[in-house]
C-alpha cells in the first residue's frame, strides 16, 4: 500500500497500555495509527487531520467518548467518519442507543478480540475507500457529462449555423442558376431565331447551309444543358410537379427521337427504334418521359464513335413497359456502374473532351424516373463493350376514348397579327421580329419597359412578346400598365430568361395570358398565335 493511500485511524483512551494494545492490533492492516490520550488531544488530530476511523474509550475524564462523538458529529469534515466506541463495563441498550445517537457505528467490549477488532476497522476502511472512489467516480463522470453536453451544445449550435449557411448558399446557388439561365438564353434566343430565319430562306449554297445545320445543332445543345442545369436544381429540392395523365409510350419514345435526331445524324449513327404491335400505356408527364428518353440517346450518341448504332426498344407484360436504349460505344467499367447516376459522375475523360457534357443528364433521367414510381437500370459488359439503360415503368390498361375524327375542328392557322416585341436585348428582338414578319405578321419593336409602353398606346398590338428583365421598367409592371391603359384583351406573352415555377406563378398575376422561356420554340408560339 502507498503512503499517499493510507487511511488515518485515530486511537482514542486515557490509558497508554489500551492505546498500545490497540496499535498493536491493527498495524498489521498498513494504515496511519494516530494516538490520543484525551477528548481534548483527539479534537486538536481531528482539526487537523481527516480521519477515517476513530476507536475510543467511552469513560474518559474531562471529555467522555459520547462528548466527544457528538462533537465529532457536528462538524462537515468529518459527518463520514466511523466512530467505533470500546467499553469495559457491561453495556445496557439504553447505553448503545446513547452511543448511536452520539454519532457511533459500532460497539466493542473489553477484553478486545483482536481478529474481530481487525475485521471491523478493515469493513469500515474498505467502506471508506469505495466510497471515496464511488464519488470519485461520479465526479468524474459529472465533469464528463458536463464536457460532453458542453460538446454537443457546442456542436448544436454550429449544426444549426452550417444549416443556416447551407441554406443561404442553396437559396444564392438558386438565384444564381436562375440569373445564369437568364443570361445564357438571351443570346441563345438571338442565335436560335436567326437560324429559324436561314431555315426559311434555305440558301442553295450547301457549305452557308450546312453552316446553319451546325449552328441549329449546337444551339440546342446549349439549351439542353441550360435546363439540365435547372432541372438539377428543382428535382433536388422536390419543386418539380409532374402532370400525370395516360400517355402513350410511343409519344414520349417518337418526341425523344425527334428531339435528338439532329446530334444523332451529325454523328452519323443508325438508330433502331422497335415499338410493340398494339400502344402500351403509362400513367406519366410527357413532356418529362420525353426528356427522359431525349437524355438516355443522347447519352448513347455522344459515347460511341461516329457511324454507330443505337437500338431503342420498348416491351411490355402485364404490369410493366420497359425502354431500353442500347448503344455499341465505349461501355462503362465496372467499378463506375453503381455510380453513373449520381450528379456529376461521368466516365473517364479523354484529354481532347470529345465526349463533353457536364455529368448531370443520367442525374436528371433517375429523378425525373424515380418521380414516376419506375426504376432505371443499366448494364455494360465492360470497356468499348457498349452499355444499355433500361427504364421500366407501371403499366396502365389504354384510356377510353370517343371517335371524334368526324367533328375534329380544322387545324387553326395563325391570321396576320399586330405584334409588339419588347427585350432589351436588340439581336434577340430584331431577330424574333424578323422571323415573324417572314410568317406575315406586322411587327413592332422595342427595346425598354416605357418605350414598349409609348409605342403600346399609339400602334394598339394585339399581341404583345414581353421579356421580364427590361431596363427602367420591368416586364410585371409594364405588364400590369398595358392592361390599365385599355388592352385588357391584347394578347401578352412572357417570353424570358427566368422559367423557374415560381417565375411562372408571377407572370400569371401580374396578368400575362401564357410564359415562354428563351429560347422560344417557334412552333408553340405560331400555336398561340393562332389563338384569337
Amino acid at each position: 500500500m502507498s503512503h499517499d493511500d493510507k487511511l488515518n485511524i485515530l486511537l482514542v483512551d486515557d490509558q497508554p497500555g489500551k492505546l498500545l494494545t490497540y496499535e498493536a492490533i491493527l498495524g498489521d492492516l498498513g494504515e496511519n495509527l494516530i494516538k490520543a490520550s484525551s477528548g481534548k488531544e483527539a479534537l486538536e488530530h481531528l482539526l487537523r487531520t481527516d480521519v477515517t476511523v476513530v476507536l475510543m474509550d467511552v469513560s474518559m475524564p474531562e471529555l467522555d467518548g459520547y462528548e466527544l462523538a457528538s462533537i465529532i458529529r457536528q462538524h462537515p469534515r468529518h459527518e463520514k467518519t466511523a466512530i467505533i466506541f470500546v467499553s469495559a463495563v457491561h453495556l445496557t441498550d439504553l447505553d448503545r442507543l446513547k452511543g448511536y445517537e452520539s454519532g457511533a457505528v459500532d460497539y466493542l467490549s473489553v477484553p478486545v478480540i483482536p481478529e474481530l477488532l481487525r475485521a471491523k476497522v478493515s469493513v469500515f476502511t474498505e467502506l471508506f475507500r469505495k466510497r471515496r472512489d464511488s464519488e470519485r467516480l461520479t465526479r468524474e463522470l459529472e465533469q464528463r457529462v458536463a464536457e460532453r453536453t458542453a460538446e454537443l451544445e457546442a456542436s448544436t449550435t454550429k449544426l444549426l449555423e452550417l444549416t443556416e449557411r447551407l441554406q443561404e448558399t442553396d437559396r444564392r446557388k438558386d438565384e444564381f442558376l436562375a440569373l445564369l439561365a437568364h443570361e445564357l438564353r438571351n443570346p441563345l434566343a438571338a442565335v436560335g431565331n436567326a437560324v429559324d430565319i436561314m431555315h426559311q430562306k434555305n440558301p442553295d449554297d450547301a457549305e452557308l447551309a450546312w453552316c446553319r445545320d451546325v449552328i441549329d445543332r449546337q444551339t440546342r445543345q446549349l439549351t439542353r444543358l441550360v435546363d439540365d442545369l435547372l432541372d438539377v436544381s428543382r428535382i433536388t429540392q422536390g419543386k418539380i410537379r409532374l402532370r400525370l395523365q395516360p400517355t402513350p409510350v410511343a409519344a414520349a419514345v417518337n418526341g425523344a427521337v425527334e428531339t435528338s435526331r439532329p446530334m444523332i445524324e451529325s454523328l452519323r449513327h443508325e438508330l433502331v427504334v422497335v415499338l410493340p404491335e398494339e400502344p402500351v400505356w403509362i400513367r406519366g408527364d410527357e413532356m418529362r418521359m420525353t426528356q427522359v428518353v431525349a437524355n438516355l440517346l443522347v447519352n448513347a450518341a455522344k459515347y460511341q464513335i461516329e457511324e454507330g448504332r443505337i437500338v431503342v426498344r420498348v416491351t411490355a407484360d402485364p404490369e410493366y413497359v420497359a425502354i431500353s436504349v442500347r448503344d455499341y460505344g465505349v461501355g462503362i467499367e465496372p467499378e463506375l456502374l453503381s455510380a453513373v447516376f449520381d450528379l456529376f459522375a461521368q466516365g473517364q475523360r479523354a484529354e481532347d473532351r470529345r465526349h463533353g457534357g457536364l455529368g448531370i443528364g443520367l442525374s436528371v433521367v433517375k429523378n425525373l424516373v424515380d418521380l414516376h414510381g419506375g426504376t432505371v437500370s443499366v448494364a455494360s459488359a465492360g470497356l468499348n463493350r457498349g452499355s444499355e439503360f433500361v427504364v421500366r415503368l407501371p403499366r396502365i390498361a389504354a384510356p377510353v376514348t370517343l371517335n371524334r375524327t368526324a367533328d375534329a375542328a380544322p387545324p387553326l392557322k395563325a391570321a396576320a397579327r399586330r405584334i409588339l416585341v419588347v427585350d432589351d436585348n436588340c439581336d434577340a428582338a430584331e431577330s424574333l421580329a424578323a422571323l415573324l414578319k417572314l410568317r406575315g405578321h406586322e411587327v413592332m419593336v422595342a427595346f425598354d419597359g416605357l418605350q414598349a409602353l409609348d409605342l403600346a398606346a399609339s400602334e394598339h398590338p394585339s399581341v404583345v412578346l414581353l421579356d421580364i428583365g427590361l431596363p427602367r421598367m420591368d416586364g410585371y409592371h409594364v405588364c400590369r400598365r398595358l392592361r390599365d391603359q385599355g388592352m385588357a384583351d391584347a394578347q401578352i406573352i412572357a417570353m424570358t430568361g427566368y422559367g423557374q415555377e415560381r417565375d411562372k406563378q408571377r407572370a400569371m398575376e401580374a396578368g400575362f395570358n401564357a410564359h415562354m422561356v428563351k429560347p422560344v420554340d417557334i412552333g408553340a408560339l405560331v400555336k398561340l398565335l393562332a389563338v384569337p
